[in-house]
């Protein structure tokens, strides 16, 4: 595609060639740079030196992250459903005067 392009990002040492959105590049840098700097948390911290250990401990960590923000969007939405819908009824009442 034309939008796409050609990059190489760099995870737990080794290089990941990628074909990506132009405007994805900036975020996946990043990303990968956070991936990165767990991981080096995670050896500088634990016993385990093992790449595949360290990548797991890193993986382990974002998913968590991952499924705590998914938890708190939907509570957030179901408390704002609900108070849309408080809103929609008050208006409702007040126009119909």
């Amino acid at each position: 595609m034309a939008d796409e392009i050609g990059v190489t990002i760099h995870v737990a040492g080794r290089p990941y060639p990628l074909r990506i959105k132009r405007e994805e590049e900036e975020e996946i840098r990043k990303a990968a740079k956070l991936v990165d700097e767990q991981l080096n948390y995670y050896a500088k911290n634990y016993r385990h030196n093992d790449k595949q250990d360290l990548l797991a401990m890193v993986a382990l960590h974002y998913a968590t992250i991952g499924m705590n923000a998914e938890e708190e969007s939907g509570f957030i939405k179901k408390e704002l459903q609900g108070t849309l819908n408080e809103i929609d009824n008050l208006l409702t009442v007040a126009l119909k005067d």
